[in-house]
C-alpha cells in the first residue's frame, strides 16, 4: 500500500452494484495503512472520512486526508494530505476503530475544497447515511475557511438524498448548472405495472429524466448473479409501462466534453420558450 504498509490480495470478490469497490477498498485499505503507521494524534478527514462513512466519491482519491496538529516536514510521505484546521471534540467520530471527522465536518471540508460535483456526490450520498444538513450549516458558518465558501454554501443547498448513484448527481449538476429550475428527484409515476419512479423531473412541465447506466446490461455487472439480458428485459418493460402513462423520459448516457452540452439542449428543447429563455450557466460551477 505505502513503504511498509501491505494488504493481502483477494481473488475475484464480488463487487456488487458498485462498479469502482475495487478502488474504493484500496483506498480504505490505503487509510488503514496510514493509521497504523502514524504515532502522532490524527483524525482522518475530507474524501478519506467519506469513504470511511460509507459515502460515494465521484473519483476514487488520490492521497489519504488526515488532520494533524503540527506542520509536516519537508520529507513527509506525498501519499497522504496533512491538514491543520483544528476539529472540535463535537466533531469527532470513530469508524472501524479509526477516528474520522464527524459526517456533517467531514461533507463541510469536502464541499470547501472538493469540486462542486464531487462534494455534490458526497453531500447526496451523505443525506442517505443520516448527514444533518442544519448542523453541517452551523460549521460551515463557523469555519475558518476564506477560500471556497460560495461554492460550499452552494453544495448544502443542492444536496438531495434522492440522488441514488454518482451518475444520477451528474445529470441533476449538469441541469442546475446550466441554469434550469432545480429538479425534483424520484419522481413517482403510476404505470399499470404500480408506481415507478424517474431519476429527476419537472413534474410542472411533465418532463422527466432519467440516467441509463448501460453497464448495468452486463452478466454480473451487479452481482454474480445478476443476468445482463432479464435485466435489460425488466427496463424494457418498465420503460413501456411509462410511456404508456403518457410520459415519455429523456434519456441520458455517460458522456463529457461536448456530449453534455447536447444532454444540455436535449433537456432545454423540453421547456416552454419563456423558461428555457431565463437559463443562465453558472459561472461559479465548472463544466463536469
Amino acid at each position: 500500500m505505502r513503504h511498509g504498509g501491505y494488504r493481502t490480495v483477494g481473488g475475484g470478490a464480488d463487487q456488487g452494484s458498485d462498479p469502482h469497490a475495487a478502488e474504493r477498498r484500496l483506498a480504505v485499505d490505503h487509510v488503514r495503512a496510514v493509521h497504523r503507521q502514524l504515532v502522532a494524534p490524527h483524525v482522518f478527514s475530507h474524501e478519506s472520512a467519506a469513504l470511511l462513512w460509507g459515502c460515494a466519491l465521484w473519483r476514487a482519491p488520490a492521497r489519504t486526508h488526515v488532520v494533524q496538529g503540527y506542520r509536516a516536514s519537508g520529507r513527509a510521505a506525498a501519499d497522504v494530505a496533512r491538514h491543520r484546521t483544528p476539529v472540535p471534540a463535537d466533531q469527532h467520530a470513530e469508524i472501524d476503530g479509526m477516528p474520522v471527522t464527524s459526517l456533517e465536518r467531514t461533507v463541510v471540508d469536502c464541499a470547501l475544497t472538493m469540486p462542486p460535483l464531487d462534494a455534490l456526490v458526497v453531500a447526496d450520498s451523505a443525506l442517505r447515511h443520516g448527514l444533518d444538513l442544519g448542523e453541517a450549516r452551523a460549521i460551515l458558518a463557523g469555519s475558518r475557511a476564506r477560500n471556497g465558501r460560495r461554492r460550499a454554501t452552494w453544495v448544502l443547498e443542492h444536496a438531495d438524498a434522492g440522488a441514488q448513484s454518482p451518475w444520477e448527481t451528474w445529470l441533476r449538476y449538469v441541469c442546475l448548472r446550466a441554469g434550469m429550475p432545480r429538479p425534483a428527484t424520484q419522481v413517482p409515476v403510476p404505470t399499470r405495472l404500480g408506481e415507478m419512479h424517474c431519476d429527476i423531473g419537472w413534474p410542472e412541465w411533465g418532463l422527466l429524466a432519467e440516467f441509463d447506466g448501460r453497464s448495468k446490461y452486463r452478466d454480473g455487472a451487479l452481482g454474480a448473479a445478476h443476468d445482463g439480458t432479464t435485466e435489460l428485459l425488466r427496463e424494457k418493460r418498465r420503460y413501456e409501462a411509462i410511456r404508456e402513462a403518457g410520459h415519455d423520459p429523456v434519456r441520458v448516457l455517460a458522456v463529457g466534453g461536448a456530449g453534455v452540452d447536447q444532454v444540455v439542449q436535449r433537456l432545454a428543447a423540453r421547456f416552454p420558450p419563456d423558461v428555457r429563455r431565463t437559463f443562465r450557466v453558472n459561472p461559479m460551477l465548472p463544466p463536469p
